[in-house]
């Protein structure tokens, strides 16, 4: 007899942060309305915005009592304002279990809360989800899409070592209470970002953690359009990892190590003609082992990438950690976003 998953289903509170998103929630709450499960709630957290964005959800909410709205009037000018709104939110739930996606966000099917809920069991605080970036035209998209399926490849592989480090606030659960028995986000309140990857990186462990990919589970995210844009973004996310635990920031070290040092003794090798096959050898191989990583890496995941671009992206991904790395490395007040 086939058993229907909504008859055990978990409850489940959806929480989303929204700051002038309008438009973007205009296109996301029907989608989380309409996603097939038995039992959830979505709660929007409604930052102050100066758009249209609370008449809407307003509107809405009173149309469907599975919404729920959370105004912020004022928030404490010693807390980061997502790090804020998410705090309420999460206290809000009425479900143990919270799930976070962002406004920008849309999942790719109605399943998708019914896919991660599959994983809530007992002995299980945390389930890393996948947020892949949409596809459009363009060298940008390109690589914004490179760069976060090997983010991705990172901390999924990790997590089925039994090392998970991190998670992506676009498609992460966990229960509402480690979030407060941990205190939230109180130990990095003063970082800038860090909502997501610092508080998966301080509570999670191979024996509470779990990774969930596939095609129903995902949650498309709109990537940054212009390179400045981008770049800020970056420098944010990168300034983060400063505050890793040890262990994690010596494996992130060395794979840029060794991803970076690969393209620059790459030339001087090249240059020794007497055995210049060697070099063409690995250069091959090492190409040849990436191309095969991206394909199936991003199979697995349930996006696919056009593992043909690889080469090309890995040599300039290795120029972007070098540079927004260092960049990162050095700033000591990183800025939300480009003013």
């Amino acid at each position: 007899m086939k058993i229907d998953r909504n008859e055990l289903s978990v409850p489940v509170s959806v929480i989303v942060c929204a700051h002038d998103e309008e438009q973007n929630l205009r296109e996301l709450i029907p989608e989380l309305l309409q996603q097939d499960y038995a039992d959830f709630e979505v709660i929007v957290v409604e930052d102050r915005s100066n758009d249209g964005s609370f008449d809407y959800l307003h509107e809405m909410a009173s149309q469907n009592h599975q919404l729920r709205v959370i105004p912020i009037k004022h928030r404490p000018d010693h807390i980061n304002g997502k790090k804020f709104a998410l705090t309420l939110g999460i206290k809000a739930a009425k479900h143990e279990w919270v799930l976070l996606t962002d406004a920008d966000c849309r999942p790719r099917s109605n399943k998708w809360i019914g896919e991660m809920s599959s994983q809530f069991s007992n002995g299980t605080d945390i389930v890393l989800g996948y947020s892949p970036y949409l596809r459009s035209p363009g060298f940008l998209n390109s690589f914004i899409r490179y760069e976060g399926l090997t983010t991705a490849t990172q901390y999924a592989a990790m997590a089925l070592l039994g090392k998970p480090y991190m998670g992506v606030g676009r498609n992460l659960a966990y229960r509402k209470n480690i979030f407060l028995d941990n205190k939230g986000f109180n130990s990095h309140l003063s970082v800038t970002g860090g909502d997501d990857d610092l508080f998966i990186n301080e509570v999670c462990n191979g024996s509470n953690t779990k990774l969930f990919a596939g095609e129903d589970s995902i949650v498309y995210s709109k990537p940054k359009t212009t390179w400045s844009e981008y770049y800020f973004q970056k420098v944010r996310h990168l300034s983060v990892g400063k505050h890793y635990k040890t262990a994690d920031k010596i494996r992130l070290g060395i794979f840029n190590i060794t991803l970076i040092g690969f393209w620059l003794l790459l030339i001087p090798a090249l240059l020794n003609s007497s055995l210049i096959y060697i070099p063409i050898a690995v250069i091959l191989l090492r190409l040849t082992l990436l191309v095969v990583l991206v394909y199936t890496a991003s199979r697995k995941l349930g996006d696919a990438f056009e593992a043909w671009k690889a080469p090309f992206l890995d040599f300039i991904f290795s120029i972007y950690y070098l540079v927004i790395g260092l960049v990162a490395l050095l700033t000591n007040k990183v800025r939300w976003k480009k003013t």
